[in-house]
């Protein structure tokens, strides 16, 4: 190994503006979750998901300031997997960047696969393997072509999210302020606190409403790299981390409270998406083809994002190791893009493909990227460790950009992301993909133990 970073050779452009950044951002902290699983994690926990979103988004928060204070004091970074090599040790680097870019393919794969579920719906005839292959070539395009046009495309797919929100928002405020009637009652903001209850359906299914809510907000750690592709990071790495906590307030919590305002959070069916429900309620019979598009385009900026994300996080990767068969992974093209990085990344994602066609394999697929997802805990946790080392360390910037209280709200984040994966082992559904990702912990934990305790030179 060597110390030798992605830094070492000619970076990759910086090519997104300051738009780009702060949309990508907003888009980065609104996963799919929302428009299709609202319902669900409302079922589960009634009003008190709100609680669930709001601490959840404090400790995310907390996390992204860690990592967004570690790229100030350094960025020339690409990737914040660099920083817990340098501050928590070769050992824990070399797991966390082969296991971080390994979840982060996994992720692309699930979302490839959604992509072509939801394309699926307007075109039944069309297989599911074309439209991934089609798509997949799409977006290896975009992120080849420019940094900028990768921004571009991010910063419109974030346009239709945040634009579907507020139309829910308005709709709803709208409804509650002329009375309007709906099948199941009247429109009221009273609604969300009528018998109101912390655990209306019982504590264990209050706790399971965590892991189900985490996982809504895996992938906004996205946003410090996009952040770390702009002219001015310095700039714009603070101004997009800090509004984190605003845009969940507004989005997330927002959007949850104007759907039960709409219907009573007792009523809400846990199988049917929210957002269909109050756009058809306001006469929009497409509401289903509606928000169909819109999570399309969420789960294609989630693949867009994912292509970035895990060729620079590979890039970085190839110039962190001396193996012989990365070395070709350091190539940039003449618009200083890792272009080798994209294309096997795009490689390995294409690979979803292929299982799509393979009934036998589906079950294995969904079981390795339900577990890979449980990894994004792991890595939370390291980078948390290496941001305590970072600040004993003489890189350590005190007139930064400075995380609040550290020695208080990090370790507590740190206990916080162990119990939500402790809670992984509770519930039936999410218990084996737990017990995978342990394996996992053990079996490459044990390989990167055997790597040297120091990069070599």
């Amino acid at each position: 190994m060597t110390e030798e970073t992605e830094d070492s050779n000619k970076p990759p452009k910086r090519g997104l503006q300051n738009r780009h950044v702060q949309l990508i951002a907003i888009g980065g902290t609104i996963g799919t979750g929302l428009f299709m699983g609202a319902g669900n994690s409302i079922h589960f926990a009634g009003p008190a998901i709100l609680l669930v979103y709001l601490i959840i988004g404090l400790f995310m928060f907390v996390m992204m300031r860690t990592i967004g204070e570690m790229l100030y004091s350094d960025p020339k970074q690409h990737t914040f997997i660099t920083f817990i090599t340098r501050y928590a040790g070769n050992r824990a680097g070399f797991f966390a960047r082969w296991s971080y870019w390994l979840t982060v393919v996994f992720m692309g794969m699930a979302e490839l696969t959604a992509v072509a579920k939801y394309i699926q719906y307007w075109i039944p005839s069309m297989p599911g393997w074309l439209i991934q292959i089609i798509m997949l070539v799409v977006l290896t395009g975009v992120n080849l072509i420019a940094v900028a046009l990768y921004g571009e495309t991010e910063f419109w797919f974030s346009m239709i999210k945040i634009v579907a929100i507020l139309a829910l928002i308005v709709t709803g405020i709208m409804m509650a302020l002329t009375g309007f009637k709906t099948p199941v009652g009247d429109v009221s903001f009273g609604n969300v606190f009528n018998h109101f209850s912390l655990f209306p359906n019982g504590f264990g299914n209050f706790i399971n409403a965590f892991q189900m809510v985490m996982f809504a907000f895996v992938g906004m750690e996205f946003i410090g790299m996009t952040a770390a592709e702009t002219e001015n990071p310095r700039e714009v790495l603070p101004k997009a981390i800090n509004q984190i906590p605003w845009r969940i307030l507004f989005f997330y919590l927002g959007a949850l409270f104007i759907i039960m305002t709409i219907y009573p959070w007792q009523k809400i069916p846990a199988n049917q998406s929210p957002f269909v429900m109050v756009f058809q309620l306001v006469g929009i019979k497409w509401a289903a083809a509606l928000i169909n598009f819109v999570v399309l385009t969420s789960a294609a900026s989630a693949l867009n994002s994912v292509l970035f994300s895990a060729s620079r996080n590979f890039y970085a990767l190839a110039f962190q190791s001396k193996a012989p068969f990365l070395q070709p992974f350091r190539k940039m093209s003449k618009t200083q893009l890792p272009v080798n990085a994209v294309l096997f990344t795009s490689l390995m994602i294409a690979i979803s493909a292929v299982i799509s066609v393979i009934p036998a394999v589906t079950n294995a697929f969904s079981f390795v990227t339900s577990a890979s997802t449980d990894l994004f805990l792991m890595i939370y946790i390291l980078v948390l460790i290496a941001y305590i080392n970072y600040r004993k360390s003489d890189d350590y910037l005190s007139d930064g950009f400075l995380v609040i209280a550290p020695k208080i709200v990090v370790p507590l984040a740190i206990i916080f992301f162990m119990f939500v994966y402790i809670t992984l082992f509770f519930n039936p559904e999410s218990r084996i993909p737990a017990i995978g990702s342990t394996i996992w912990l053990i079996v490459f934990g044990s390989i990167a133990a055997r790597q040297p305790k120091k990069a070599l030179k």
